[in-house]
Formats: C-alpha cells, sequence, structure tokens
C-alpha cells in the first residue's frame, strides 16, 4: 500500500488542478523558475559550508578540537569516543554519518557508545548548514543568538540523552 501513497497523491492534486481550472503547466514552470533563483541565491553560502567543513577536516583541526575537548565531554557524560561526532555533527550530516559508522564497528551498535552516537545523531541537526540556508533566504542578517542557542541546545540533548542512555 505505501508505494502507492506517492502516486495516488500526485494524481489527486493533479484531479483537484483540473476541477479548479488552475493551469497546471504555468504553475510548474513558474514554480520551477522560483526553485531555481531560490538555489542561484542559497548556493554561495552552502558552498561557503562545504569548503570550511572540509577544511576543517583536511587540516586535522577536527581531530585537535575533539582531543582538546574530550575531558570536557567526558566531565558532563558524554563518552570522550563521541568527541569528534560532537564537533562535527554541528558542520556535516554526512561527515557526522560517516564517525557514527565508525563509531559502531569500533564499539558496537548495542553498547553504550553506539546507543549515545545514535541518540546525539538522531536529536542534533547540522546548525551551521541549515543557518546558512535559512539565514541566506531571510531578511534576517544578524543571527544574534541564533547559533550559540542553537549549539547549547545540542550539547545539553547530548548531555541528557546520554544521561537517559545510561539509565536504560
Amino acid at each position: 500500500m505505501a508505494k502507492y501513497i506517492v502516486p495516488i497523491f500526485i494524481l489527486s492534486i493533479l484531479l483537484i488542478a483540473l476541477i479548479k481550472k488552475v493551469p497546471l503547466y504555468d504553475s510548474f514552470t513558474v514554480g520551477v523558475r522560483e526553485a531555481l533563483r531560490l538555489v542561484f541565491n542559497i548556493f554561495p553560502y552552502i558552498a561557503a559550508i562545504f569548503i570550511c567543513m572540509e577544511l576543517l577536516t583536511i587540516s586535522g583541526l577536527s581531530e585537535i578540537l575533539s582531543s582538546w575537548m574530550a575531558p570536557v565531554f567526558r566531565f558532563v557524560g558524554i563518552p570522550s569516543e563521541l568527541s569528534k561526532l560532537m564537533i562535527l555533527r554541528p558542520l556535516s550530516g554526512n561527515g557526522s554519518i560517516a564517525i557514527l559508522s565508525e563509531i559502531y564497528m569500533l564499539n558496537g551498535v548495542d553498547s553504550y557508545i553506539g546507543r549515545c552516537a545514535s541518540v546525539i545523531v538522531g536529536c542534533s541537526e547540522t546548525i551551521f548548514y541549515i543557518s546558512a540556508l535559512y539565514f541566506s533566504t531571510s531578511s534576517i542578517k544578524r543571527l544574534r543568538y541564533a547559533i550559540p542557542v542553537a549549539i547549547i541546545s545540542m550539547i545539553v540533548g547530548a548531555i541528557i540523552g546520554c544521561l537517559v542512555c545510561k539509565i536504560m
């Protein structure tokens, strides 16, 4: 049944548009034009985030930061093996999934560290990517407290998530 949901949804939209006499092709081309304009507007911001993330990884700075932050994370209840994940998660979704896979291979999926890593990846977001994407298309240009609050929320969520994993 699930494989029929998308075709039924598309057909129902087309049927409603035909009933309301909406010019389908014209509406489609207007939507594509607006989508392309949006892509051209946000591309420089996304490219900058990807370049910075790649430079952080290639330069070895992420390794240095994770080794510096490991004792701090351990102190607040996050296993030190997850420090690299905590550093890269706000920057890169794909990079954090690769680190998660590595954690699974080293520690196991059902281990305490594996469960904590799963919770961290599942309950956090790529803060800098999302901020670059959303704020580049809005009229808000001063981020003020958006990024610090998001990072603090991610850390508090990780601490609470690791605490819950320890209890369970």
